[in-house]
């Protein structure tokens, strides 16, 4: 099949699928005798894959890294694991972060709403900001 085809069955843009080649992803097709790229079924599987991959987090680098592994004929599934944990520790301290920032713009938000606009006088600062990182 054609780069067009292909694209159109992985939901994936032509220019997409040459990157992918680029970085050895996706291993170059065999060209036609017009010099078209021919793609097998086996790309089908390849860029799902990675489209799948990249849906839960990885990076095209992790990605080509489970890869590597299966194209070496090794198992892959502890590698797979282990980068998914990581997204996971990653991911709660995001949380975590956003959480804390989450808690300060609320006491951010409860103090302006007790101060008066008529006493903010400073005409370099914002008494919400100011008072509020001041009984921080």
């Amino acid at each position: 099949m054609r780069i067009g085809e292909l694209a159109n069955k992985c939901g994936v843009s032509t220019k997409t699928i040459r990157y992918y080649e680029s970085i050895e992803l996706l291993d170059a097709p065999e060209r036609t005798p017009s010099g078209y790229r021919d793609y097998d079924d086996g790309a089908i599987e390849r860029l799902r894959f990675v489209r799948d991959a990249q849906a839960t987090g990885l990076t095209l680098a992790e990605v080509a890294s489970v890869l590597e592994l299966k194209s070496a004929g090794s198992g892959s599934c502890a590698h797979t694991t282990a980068l998914i944990e990581e997204h996971l520790r990653s991911i709660d301290a995001q949380i975590a972060q956003l959480t804390e920032a989450r808690r300060d713009l609320a006491r951010l938000a409860a103090r302006a709403r007790s101060l008066d606009p008529a006493t903010c006088t400073d005409a370099n600062r914002c008494q919400v900001i100011a008072a509020g990182r001041e009984t921080s």
